[in-house]
């Protein structure tokens, strides 16, 4: 580890093709890095991504940022050279990565991304004193348990908003185009500064408590004491949060705690069956009997940054204003401390929970085990080679999904350095991925709903020739 670096914050912010980030594409990125202080230094970065050929935007996303692929096209950089950028800046030692719900959107793309490129897709978040975290949960916990000096606005429902616009507007901080990524990273930074100026003792507590062992300690599951967890998971009524007890580690993913809502009566816990429990678990809430409530187990990943408090943080006050009754949560956890065999039985329902089998490589980067240090070598080999050189490479990976993942990355990427016979692999491969038919039937349902601005009507034009372009490209 480096630790003569100075410390700093990277604040960072994606516009995407999509929402999933193992089948869509990144379009836009923006950084900027600051001091610890939040006082920018150096300049702030914003590059375009290039869509491959063997993907479609999705139309919804393209709306919301107005982004189109022929202006990634004609301003980005390929997807290999785009994400090892981006990996650059947030590997400098001793860089915390951050931005508004980065942990469950932004950094889930920069994951896949760096793992579809064959780069490590984990070391920028741990190597050189490295880590991130996420200014989405610190504002919930600031609206709820620390809510002085800010104005907290609410949506046109009525309702509690943390929306980044949202707080931009209420505040008076400038914000002058949403959704587009460098616009929307100086908005988190101001807001961050906000809180920072406004509650500058729980900004510090949320950061100094975000590592894995701070967590731990907190979730200790001998002593287990009751502690806040602020959560996107609970009701916004509820201020996003709950006052919780861990019980038990999660039997398959080591870095969850299962943790239980002490305002629910524990009795069904307790009497059911881990398969009734499993049952009202994960059972929709629209498809659970009329009166039957879902049991209030949740998993808290504790290499995700979750805002836990101490339970003594939730004051008389704000529990009065959440409906949160602290003398019934007490009565619960002393339930709760009284039986033994209780972990053993949640872990025995968590243990039945299936994940969806995937076997296309794209979509495997956790459906497979983590790449050997070997095989972590040949990929850095791969990167330190011009592409031109990769024409006829076949390493002797350890790895069954790298030698696709290899070539697909070269036709992404480098589509001029295929083979004869290569490129006839890509088209039939395209051809199994795109279904320009229903993309285009899906652009004309767009087109004629009701009060589309003209705005709007370009860039789902813009969307239709692009189809029909690669349509023409796959004869």
């Amino acid at each position: 580890m480096n630790n003569s670096a100075t410390p700093t914050f990277y604040w960072y912010d994606y516009e995407a093709f999509g929402l999933n980030p193992m089948s869509d594409r990144l379009a836009q990125f923006a950084g900027i890095r600051t001091d610890m202080d939040l006082n920018i230094i150096g300049e702030p970065v914003m590059m375009y991504c290039k869509p491959a050929n063997d993907f479609l935007p999705n139309p919804s996303s393209c709306l919301i940022t107005g982004i189109t692929p022929q202006k990634a096209l004609a301003e980005g950089l390929p997807e290999a050279e785009f994400i090892q950028r981006i990996n650059q800046e947030f590997s400098q030692a001793n860089t915390c990565v951050l931005g508004y719900n980065n942990l469950r959107f932004d950094d889930e793309f920069t994951r896949h991304t760096l793992y579809r490129n064959l780069f490590d897709p984990y070391a920028r978040e741990w190597q050189n004193g490295c880590s991130r975290w996420d200014l989405l949960d610190l504002v919930r916990a600031t609206r709820s348990l620390r809510p002085e000096g800010i104005e907290w606005p609410v949506n046109d429902e009525g309702r509690p908003s943390v929306r980044l616009e949202d707080l931009t507007v209420a505040n008076g901080i400038s914000h002058e185009s949403a959704h587009d990524a460098l616009s929307d990273v100086y908005a988190t930074i101001a807001v961050a500064k906000l809180i920072k100026q406004q509650q500058p003792k729980l900004f510090d507590f949320a950061f100094n408590n975000r590592s894995k062992n701070k967590l731990f300690k907190l979730l200790n599951l001998r002593e287990q004491k009751p502690v806040i967890h602020v959560s996107g998971m609970y009701p916004v009524e509820k201020g996003n949060m709950a006052v919780v007890v861990p019980v038990a580690q999660h039997p398959i993913n080591k870095n969850g705690i299962i943790v239980y809502d002490l305002s629910a009566d524990p009795q069904d816990l307790l009497n059911l069956s881990p398969a009734k429990i499993h049952e009202r678990l994960f059972t929709r809430n629209e498809d659970l009997a009329e009166g039957v409530a879902r049991i209030p187990l949740k998993t808290v990943h504790v290499n995700k940054c979750p805002v836990i408090a101490p339970f003594m943080t939730l004051d008389g006050k704000a529990a009065k204003k959440y409906g949160i009754d602290l003398n019934v949560c007490r009565t619960h956890l002393e339930i709760i401390r009284g039986q033994p065999g209780l972990a053993k039985k949640i872990q025995k329902v968590m243990s039945e929970t299936e994940f969806e089998k995937r076997t296309d490589p794209d979509e495997m980067l956790y459906g497979g085990p983590f790449f050997n240090d070997d095989d972590k070598e040949r990929m850095r080999h791969i990167h330190s080679m011009a592409p031109q050189d990769l024409v006829g490479y076949q390493p002797p990976f350890n790895d069954s999904r790298l030698p696709e993942m290899l070539f697909r990355m070269r036709a992404r990427n480098w589509p001029e350095t295929l083979t004869e016979a290569e490129q006839q692999r890509w088209q039939t491969f395209r051809q199994t991925r795109l279904d320009v038919g229903a993309y285009l039937a899906e652009l004309t349902r767009l087109s004629q709903m009701a009060e589309r601005t003209d705005t709007e009507l370009k860039v789902l034009k813009a969307l239709e020739d692009y189809a029909r372009g690669l349509e023409a490209s796959l004869a």
